[in-house]
């Protein structure tokens, strides 16, 4: 079909200019539509290699501005980059490659690490002056001179250098080898060991597994602002269990034991460090008792007098806020929050200049929005208020006396770019354009790179001034893809449930859509915390692509207890997994059966991880709704996921034992009516495939037939050219047993 609104205006406009039709506009409205169609039928279906092609067009590399806000750095296909923003060129400034040829080849590790994919490891940080970087490549330093395009080799050693950061003031490097901090001074090379107790289970400025999966904390070491001092976690991990997962990919199976907590089991027993930047005693700061409790955040005071830390106890409904004095250890508890559900952490603690006032994000109302403290614990005021979720803050410009942030107060499918002044009023929108904004600040706040993207439009950044007029653009949008391929639309469909309660959900009608017919349906699920999957952003050309060009209806809900709503809305799940859930999706289907061309009789379901669980759930606690179901990397027992992630929604085991069981898919496994395949990496480092044995066992001890199809990956998805098999596997699975 032709456009339609204003943009079909255009072009038929533009169709009467090309041509010099003088004739009537519904004439040229045939011959547009005409062409459209003639345009679209050239394009190519969208393929499991199409999809596997590895072409990345939804988003860009992450950004780093440069202190005085001049220009920012980029990493891209192992190339560093940097961008002017006065005159808008772009400069290479060193190719990764040409470092790691100098480094010194790390030995072989002893073992497998088992690191979790959520540390955040820079691969360059800027100096304060904007003059150098620092360069982590091939497990050794450097530090590159910007402007020359020079570097000097810091580190030469076959231990890798981890977690480097340059200190404030740029003398000192900090970093890791194995388990313990060290230090080195820029200028004279001196290195200086910081702690001496590192082992396997006593890790200096190092986390586990758990903690950056569950808290999404992604280091473990800061330095003070004046450069002088380090803060670090050390944990305790020795009475985490060990589980026992092994390479058999080898001519000889190889253990590589993962220390991994999973309900019940103890985590480690975490405690703050404080140590001088050239070596020293480390000061320990009193924060109580770490047994069974969980330490979120920590952040140096502007002053560099003190540390604040967010501690949590275990099941994660009661959080303090602890000042500590960096000298003496001593703490003081300045601000409490207890939920009847559970907190979520965040990144929105700032201290304001002088350290007597701080920034404090909190879901107490039901929706995470933004408070303004004093260090004597005392509420100022309310920033942001209202039905709507902020979810990240961007920046903080005292000098405008005003806070920047992306919520959701324009709709829960988008996120815009809004700022706030400190006394909380004046709130006001920046961002214009419909759809998902993903904003870079730069420190002096006058200025952002925007990365944006809508169902309709492919990401584009470009760079703004902070009242949003636009100044340049860095990457226009690729349309290659859409250019390419028949990228089918993707339609947002607003279903109301029994109970009134809005569910939003998206739908992509098959290839040659005919009203008046009735097409399979593809079910994908996730539903579970802390992630929406139904966003006004561009999507990748993915496997539901495939699907609707195969002739299937694709269908996605955003049940209650997923993100983007809210805590309320996300609650619903409190020691109640799955029925919930299940409920939401039941009003989704009998939504899609009203519009007339689903065929309701051949439905299949798939999910991944927390959708897997779904899958499962579903097909054991309402058997005969689906004719199959696919379950990716599924929970089958809670019981056997991590202690953080889990304790937080259910509870202890020991407290809360029938809750465990009524959200298990496995003890329902007998009640199985319908086809199933289960997929999963025999290494999963997130759910492990004990999950899938267990529900194997379950299932044929049932006598109930099955699929499985397994891959020797170590993580929690299936990645690389082994992803055009996965492919190729769920949709012949589907095609079999929905169609």
């Amino acid at each position: 079909m032709a456009p339609s609104g204003e943009l079909g205006l255009k072009w038929q406009e533009a169709v009467r200019h090309r041509y010099n039709l003088n004739v009537p506009r519904t004439f040229v409205i045939l011959v547009a539509t005409a062409l459209a169609l003639a345009a679209q039928a050239q394009k190519k279906p969208v393929t499991i290699d199409a999809i596997t092609a590895e072409r990345n067009v939804t988003g860009f590399e992450p950004v780093q501005w440069s202190p005085d806000s001049r220009r920012f750095a980029w990493i891209q296909e192992k190339e560093l980059w940097l961008y002017d923003v006065s005159s808008g060129q772009k400069k290479l400034l060193l190719k990764l490659s040409d470092l790691e040829a100098k480094a010194v080849k790390p030995a072989a590790p002893d073992a497998f690490d088992w690191q979790n994919r959520r540390v955040t490891e820079q691969a360059f940080t800027w100096s304060d002056s904007g003059n150098e970087m620092l360069v982590s490549a091939g497990g050794d330093l450097f530090l590159l001179h910007v402007d020359s395009g020079k570097w000097d080799q810091l580190t030469s050693t076959v231990e890798a250098e981890r977690d480097a950061k340059l200190s404030p003031g740029g003398r000192f490097v900090s970093f890791r080898r194995d388990h313990d901090l060290y230090s080195l001074e820029v200028a004279s090379r001196k290195v200086a060991r910081l702690t001496h107790d590192g082992s396997e289970t006593l890790l200096n400025g190092e986390l586990d597994w758990v903690y950056p999966e569950e808290l999404e904390i992604g280091t473990a070491h800061w330095w003070s602002p004046d450069g002088n001092f380090i803060a670090f976690f050390q944990l305790d991990t020795s009475r985490e269990p060990v589980f026992p997962q092994a390479d058999l990919l080898a001519l000889r199976a190889r253990l590589e034991p993962e220390r991994y907590p999973q309900a019940g089991d103890p985590n480690a027993d975490v405690r703050v460090g404080i140590v001088p930047a050239a070596g020293g005693d480390v000061h320990w700061v009193d924060l109580g008792e770490p047994r069974d409790n969980l330490l979120a955040r920590l952040v140096w005071l502007p002053h560099s007098r003190g540390v604040a830390v967010e501690k949590l106890n275990r099941v994660q409904n009661r959080l303090d806020l602890l000042i500590a004095d960096a000298a003496t250890g001593s703490a003081r508890t300045v601000l409490h929050e207890e939920d009847p559900y559970w907190i979520n952490v965040n990144n929105d603690l700032r201290f304001l200049k002088g350290g007597d006032r701080f920034l404090w994000g909190s879901e107490r109302d039901g929706f995470h929005h933004l408070y303004l403290y004093s260090t004597e614990g005392k509420r100022l005021r309310q920033l942001t208020e209202g039905d709507w979720e902020v979810e990240t803050v961007t920046g903080l410009n005292e000098a405008a006396d005003e806070l920047y942030f992306t919520s959701t107060e324009a709709s829960p499918l988008e996120r815009q770019l809004y700022a706030v002044r400190l006394d909380g009023k004046h709130r006001r929108r920046i961002t214009a354009e419909t759809g998902t904004h993903e904003i870079s600040l730069s420190p002096d706040s006058r200025l952002y790179l925007d990365t944006a993207s809508s169902l309709t439009s492919p990401p584009r950044r470009t760079l703004h001034s902070i009242d949003g007029s636009e100044t340049a653009v860095f990457r226009d949008a690729d349309r290659s893809q859409a250019d390419e391929y028949d990228i089918l639309p993707t339609e947002i469909h607003k279903v109301k449930a029994a109970d009134g309660t809005l569910l939003y959900a998206r739908l992509i009608k098959p290839s040659g859509f005919a009203p008046d017919k009735k097409y399979p349906v593809a079910v994908v699920v996730y539903g579970g915390p802390g992630v929406q999957t139904v966003l006004d952003k561009w999507p990748a050309m993915g496997w539901d692509q495939v699907l609707a060009h195969r002739g299937f209806i694709v269908w996605q809900l955003d049940n209650r207890g997923s993100a983007g709503r809210g805590h309320r809305w996300e609650s619903v799940i409190f020691r109640d997994m799955g029925e919930h859930e299940l409920q939401d999706q039941w009003e989704g289907i009998r939504y899609l059966e009203s519009l007339g061309f689903a065929d309701t009789s051949h439905m299949g379901i798939y999910g991944w991880s927390y959708g897997g669980y779904m899958t499962l759930y579903t097909l054991t606690h309402a058997p005969g709704l689906f004719r199959a179901g696919i379950a990716g990397a599924p929970v089958t027992h809670w019981r056997n996921y991590d202690t953080i992630y889990t304790e937080r929604y259910m509870g202890l085991p020991a407290d809360n034992a029938r809750a465990y069981e009524r959200a298990s898919a496995l003890t329902k496994a007998s009640d199985l009516k319908d086809k199933l395949l289960l997929v999963h990496n025999l290494e999963d480092d997130n759910v492990h495939f004990q999950n899938t044995v267990q529900f194997m066992d379950a299932l044929e001890r049932a006598a109930k037939p099955f699929e499985v199809m397994l891959y020797p990956q170590k993580a929690h998805g299936v990645t690389g050219p082994v992803r055009k098999h996965l492919y190729e596997t769920l949709t012949a699975f589907f095609e079999k047993n929905v169609k």
